[in-house]
């Protein structure tokens, strides 16, 4: 009987022919993704962003220059809120926002943010100074800042970096996990995989 269903499927199957990699309904891309298309949806996420963060100074939960500034979504485990804190992850984007205004501090704080987590950085430093002269109240630049990466859907946890790092003239940024993460987590930690 198995036989003859194997002669069955082979009969059936004798005149497919595999796809090549130069076939037009083969796409090479990430899930069928164009550069193009991501182009585009980084674009709308910005114009998104720009129009959600404000720049009134009024609307801005003002912060003093000195205060120590601590954020952190649902789900971040206390160990890698303590190593954030401390400064103990690998930071490879770092952005200086004293010498903006705000209109252009936002825009570059976007820009970084949206680039990084879609190169799969997990860790930021910014740079927003302390601002004691800074009109029309002290610390406006670090307010904002504050208020902005709390906005963000990519930003998980920020503490104020340690004291070598600019202490709390600067933040450590901590990212979500980009899809491709997440995937390759998934995969590493399954239970039944024998890394664990």
């Amino acid at each position: 009987m198995q036989q003859q269903d194997d002669d069955l499927f082979m009969a059936e199957m004798a005149d497919v022919k595999p796809l090549r990699a130069n076939n037009s309904h083969f796409n090479t891309s990430s899930q069928g993704v164009t550069d193009a298309q991501l182009a585009r949806r980084a674009a709308a996420e910005q114009n998104e962003y720009l129009q959600k963060l404000s720049i009134d100074p009024a609307m801005l939960l003002a912060v003093k220059p000195d205060d120590v500034l601590s954020y952190k979504k649902n789900g971040v485990q206390e160990e890698v809120f303590r190593h954030l804190r401390l400064g103990k992850y690998q930071i490879k984007s770092v952005i200086d926002l004293h010498a903006f205004r705000l209109s252009q501090a936002r825009e570059a704080l976007i820009e970084l943010v949206l680039k990084a987590h879609n190169r799969g950085e997990r860790n930021l430093l910014v740079i927003h100074g302390k601002g004691y002269k800074s009109k029309p109240y002290p610390a406006l630049m670090k307010s904002a800042v504050n208020n902005w990466l709390g906005q963000f859907e990519e930003v998980q946890a920020f503490h104020s970096a340690t004291n070598e790092q600019g202490g709390t003239g600067a933040l450590f940024v901590m990212l979500v996990k980009s899809e491709q993460q997440r995937v390759v987590a998934s995969e590493t930690n399954r239970k039944g995989s024998g890394f664990r």
